[in-house]
């Protein structure tokens, strides 16, 4: 049976939500911390949103950057949640240091998670390895789908990523007896357990603090929704060397974001933008500028994405893209 999982980067925005779901099923859970400084934050938190089985919890340390740690941390487990990825600072010039940490750090667990006889790694991938150069409305991305590598306006850790994925699955294909899936998040928002929040809350915070932003549409996802695509992955057969897209069944764009918080959080209306700037000045400064090329990317992008795979195959059914906002809206509020 799979019940011992290893959960890496287990003070995470995502990771605190993934520990919490696994508890609540019973499951015996092992973080991964940088420092075991952290423990007794990563506790408290799980105890402030009244997560049972805090016994079943324990910590070790390991880096992803690091070799050292990842033979004791994968001892005893049955599988592994591989969800923390090295932290670069998100510019053009350090993609090739992000590519390398990223494809490192990927491959590093799974050398590990083979060597110590683990079944199964779920691992924590991007819509931006998917769909990001797909531009005909008319298509429907799914798991087939891949973003070009090369793809211009793409983030450079969204092309770290990409890299990453791919290696993953290169591995996969090399070594028998690992088995990996992948879970595919859109821009995850959705409620913070703790004080980390993901980068796709920064299209909030410019709302709020009044940042020039485009009518950018965007594929969310509520981290809740994350979490529990990751477990539902642990111990399904049909699982097995699969990639599941995690995205809310509509996408949505900034104006509706704007009218869904002028509508359920009246108190912030003050603070929300009354425009929003013109797509053909973003298309105009697109070529001189490293964030707006990637806000240009976007605009171009098709946003039809399914998430069939994942309700078909594991019963996945996610939030929609107006839950996750506003409780994103109310983290950081708080």
């Amino acid at each position: 049976m799979t019940n011992r999982i290893l959960v890496t980067g287990g003070n995470g925005f995502l990771a605190l939500h993934i520990i919490k779901t696994l508890l609540e099923q019973g499951y015996q859970v092992r973080a991964t911390l940088r420092t075991l400084t952290k423990a007794a934050g990563v506790r408290q938190t799980l105890l402030a949103v009244q997560t049972p089985h805090l016994e079943r919890l324990n910590f070790v340390t390991a880096d992803l950057t690091q070799d050292a740690g990842w033979e004791n941390a994968m001892t005893g487990m049955d599988a592994v949640m591989s969800v923390a990825a090295p932290v670069f600072v998100n510019h053009e010039r350090v993609t090739t240091m992000m590519t390398n940490a990223a494809t490192a750090g990927t491959e590093r667990i799974l050398r590990a998670a083979l060597a110590s006889g683990v079944q199964r790694v779920v691992m924590t991938a991007n819509l931006g390895a998917v769909g990001f150069s797909s531009f005909d409305s008319h298509h429907v991305i799914t798991e087939a789908d891949w973003t070009a590598e090369k793809q211009r306006g793409l983030s450079a850790y969204e092309q770290s990523k990409l890299i990453a994925e791919h290696a993953a699955w290169d591995f996969v294909a090399q070594h028998s007896g690992l088995e990996l899936v992948t879970v595919n998040a859109g821009a995850m928002l959705g409620p913070a357990l703790g004080t980390h929040v993901s980068g796709s809350f920064g299209l909030i915070k410019r709302l709020l603090t009044g940042q020039p932003t485009p009518n950018l549409t965007v594929n969310v996802v509520d981290v809740r929704d994350v979490a529990a695509l990751h477990v539902l992955a642990l111990a399904n057969p049909a699982a097995r060397n699969q990639r599941f897209l995690a995205v809310a069944d509509v996408p949505i764009d900034m104006q509706t974001i704007i009218a869904v918080l002028r509508r359920e959080r009246p108190e912030l209306a003050a603070t929300l933008p009354n425009h929003l700037l013109p797509t053909g000045l973003v298309h105009l400064l697109a070529p001189f500028n490293a964030t707006i090329r990637e806000a240009n990317l976007m605009l171009h992008l098709n946003h039809h994405v399914s998430n069939q795979h994942a309700r078909t195959v594991l019963g996945w059914q996610p939030r929609d893209s107006a839950t996750a906002v506003l409780a994103a809206m109310d983290s950081l509020i708080r």
